[in-house]
Order: C-alpha cells, then sequence, then structure tokens
C-alpha cells in the first residue's frame, strides 16, 4: 500500500492540472482529484494489475466530471422547472423560492417524484410513463395530480409530510 501512496502522490500535480483543464475552477478541480482519489483507494482491489495507473486514474477523473456535468444539468432543469424560467442571475427571492420547492420535492415519496420528473422534466408522455410503470394512462394522470397536489402543499407549508393512500 506504501507503493500505491507513492504512485499517487507523484501523479496528484498531474491530476489537478488535467481537472482543472475540464473545471476552470481550482476549488472545483481539487473536489474532482480528491473523489477520484477515493474511488480510486476504494477500487483498487478491482483495478487489472497490467493496466497503467495513470490512465486508470485520468479515466476515473474524466468519469467523475461527467457524472457531476449531468447532475448539475439536471438540477438546473429542476431548477427551471420549480422557477418557471431560465435566468442566468436569478434573484435572490426566486432562488429561495426554487431551494424550497426542492425541498417540498425531496419530502414527495419515491414514486411521485419519479412521475414528476419524467413528465415535467424529462418531457416524457403519459402514455410513455404508462408504458414504464404498466400501469393505464387514466392511473398515471391521477397519480400525477396527487403529486403536484402534494407539491404544492408542502410548498405552501399545509402539510408536513405527503399522505399517504393505503389501497387494498
Amino acid at each position: 500500500m506504501h507503493e500505491l501512496d507513492e504512485q499517487l502522490r507523484e501523479l496528484i500535480p498531474r491530476l489537478r492540472r488535467f481537472a482543472v483543464s475540464l473545471t476552470r475552477n481550482a476549488s472545483s478541480a481539487d473536489d474532482l482529484v480528491q473523489s477520484t482519489l477515493e474511488r480510486a483507494i476504494i477500487s483498487w482491489a478491482d483495478k487489472r494489475i497490467e493496466g497503467d495507473l495513470r490512465a486508470w486514474l485520468f479515466s476515473i477523473l474524466y468519469r467523475q466530471f461527467l457524472d457531476a456535468h449531468r447532475r448539475n444539468r439536471r438540477y438546473a432543469r429542476m431548477l427551471e422547472f420549480f422557477t418557471g424560467r431560465d435566468d442566468a442571475q436569478p434573484s435572490v427571492e426566486r432562488t429561495v423560492m426554487a431551494q424550497s420547492a426542492l425541498q417540498a420535492f425531496d419530502q414527495l415519496n419515491t414514486e411521485q417524484r419519479a412521475l414528476l420528473l419524467w413528465v415535467s422534466v424529462e418531457g416524457l408522455s403519459y402514455k410513455e410513463v404508462a408504458e414504464i410503470l404498466d400501469v393505464p394512462i387514466g392511473t398515471v394522470m391521477s397519480r400525477l395530480s396527487r403529486a403536484r397536489q402534494a407539491l404544492r402543499q408542502l410548498s405552501d407549508g399545509e402539510i408536513a409530510s405527503p399522505s399517504l393512500r393505503i389501497l387494498k
């Protein structure tokens, strides 16, 4: 393990340089390098012995960057969905309202969150969602209606958590 530690230390400046070129931000680059090293250490046992350590680390770093970029794009789409528009610099009030809506969204149950994301963010049709869930379109519409209602109530502070219906 001492040998791995030494090799990692030698590669950190190269990883950081690559991360800065991707993120264009020193702080984000440092976070990216740290998460890359964490992933590498955790996955060390699964690494092929004959592979090049440097190439392996660069591929981990690049995949981590792409994953973070995708998460940020999804977050931006959700933020746009909750604020109703796409501003480069939203007002503080809009940002607070959007954060409140996102917190309310997080309180919904998994199915309600999935329905809202599929229809409102990903743009899937009711028919496509019905096929995913293997239920009739009418069921999707009613579940979506309940999800929207629960989100409104949570956003307005009317209920502490979404109500669950027990079906028999």
